[in-house]
């Protein structure tokens, strides 16, 4: 009975199609692929767990991350597909930790095992940020760049980088060891405290707990339609749906981004930059062509304080608005506060009725900085806490078109940022 059992326990776990189930579980390997190679179910999961199997928990999860971000962009950024690179070895991978002497976290070497990252170039594919005087477009490094920008100086000691800006030098970094009250394998950005003397007082804006959890919520958010996609580049803006008002015929709605680099825990200060969409519908009829006047702006912060900002035109224009057309820009506000929210009217004139003027409601649209950590060398020397209750907020008037500006920016001349909005000018 025993040697019939194991004959037929035998003949069960060699039965083709339960292996058929595995592999496109564990590996997304199709029919097609799977006529391709010319080998059994079997053959095929074998083969490929002597290679993978280490990442057989998260091999699934990125494989199918990368193929839908590449099946997105190649048909609307083609060209950002030709800057990934191709899959790397586990030999370079070992390499790598003796190199910098810590082990990586099995979801970081599965996601190189897919793709080595991307070429040092713009646009970045983990999005871009544009205003007037500041751009930043971050690129996926690939092992052996990452390995290089290692650190161990204090206040990012074991840290690597998962990203760059070639314009800022703004880099996502991931801790390797639960050192400077970090915890394993976070994700931020680094934030120095600017009225510290300790150079090692680096505060973290937490950008994600795992590569896994970050990477793949990324890509969600871009195959989503969450992150618009302008002219080849991703843009980290990020639109509530119910962010939208409509006046009669002209629909108005705003996405926003936290921008790190012109960021600060101590002295508290959190930049924001917002872009507007201004619409009317293509069925109004031909005499409700208008022109923008004036903007009003009603802003609020965490603690409730109010400041009310009224001026002509946006951005310095006085665009147009007829049936059809579309008009945007981008601009910008800082806070003391870790939150806050904008609301208000744009007033228009009638091109028709010269003498008929209306105001178009623009819908409250909130700000919220991401969690972040206070830098335990700071705590350590005694300095104070940051005071959220605190207030400051400027507009950017000298922000433009964010088309007009991707245009310039091409040139990749970019002058320094100067890390806060001129205000109210």
């Amino acid at each position: 009975s025993c040697c019939y059992l194991s004959r037929r326990l035998n003949q069960l776990s060699s039965h083709d199609p339960l292996w058929k189930r595995h592999c496109k579980k564990y590996w997304l390997i199709s029919e097609e692929e799977k006529s391709q190679r010319n080998q059994t179910w079997k053959a095929i999961f074998i083969s490929t767990y002597s290679d993978l199997g280490r990442y057989i928990r998260c091999y699934a999860t990125l494989k199918k991350a990368w193929d839908d971000l590449e099946k997105y962009l190649g048909q609307r950024c083609p060209r950002m597909i030709g800057s990934l690179k191709e899959s790397v070895r586990e030999e370079d991978l070992d390499a790598v930790e003796a190199q910098i002497g810590c082990k990586l976290p099995d979801d970081y070497r599965c996601s190189f095992r897919i793709h080595n990252g991307q070429k040092l170039v713009v646009p970045g594919l983990m999005g871009s940020m544009a205003l007037s005087n500041h751009y930043r477009s971050e690129d996926l490094l690939d092992i052996d760049t990452a390995a290089g920008g290692f650190q161990q100086r204090p206040g990012l000691k074991q840290c690597l980088p998962l990203t760059f800006c070639i314009h800022t030098g703004l880099s996502q970094y991931m801790a390797l060891e639960s050192v400077e009250g970090r915890n394993k394998y976070e994700i931020f950005y680094q934030c120095p405290d600017q009225m510290a003397r300790n150079p090692s007082a680096i505060d973290m804006f937490i950008t994600g707990t795992s590569y896994l959890e970050w990477f793949t919520s990324y890509v969600n958010k871009v195959v989503t339609g969450g992150y618009p996609i302008i002219r080849d580049q991703i843009f980290r803006y990020v639109h509530d749906k119910e962010c939208v008002a409509t006046t009669g015929d002209i629909t108005v709605s705003v996405s926003t981004s936290f921008l790190p680099e012109l960021s600060s825990v101590h002295p508290p200060h959190y930049f924001f930059t917002y872009r507007i969409r201004i619409e009317m519908s293509k069925d109004a009829l031909p005499e409700k062509a208008c022109q923008l006047d004036s903007r009003y702006w009603r802003i609020t912060n965490a603690k409730g304080d109010v400041e009310e900002v009224q001026g002509p035109g946006v951005v310095g224009e006085f665009p147009i608005i007829s049936p059809g057309r579309v008009y945007e820009y981008t601009s910008c506000t800082t806070f003391s506060t870790t939150s806050g929210y904008m609301e208000g009217y744009y007033t228009f004139h009638c091109l028709y009725y010269k003498d008929k003027f209306f105001n178009v409601t623009i819908p409250r649209f909130h700000m919220v900085c991401p969690t972040f950590k206070v830098s335990t060398a700071r705590m350590v020397s005694g300095n104070a806490e940051p005071n959220h209750n605190e207030y400051a907020v400027d507009e950017d008037e000298d922000s433009t078109d964010t088309d007009e500006y991707e245009d310039r920016r091409r040139v990749l001349d970019i002058p320094a940022p100067s890390g806060r909005c001129p205000r109210h000018t």
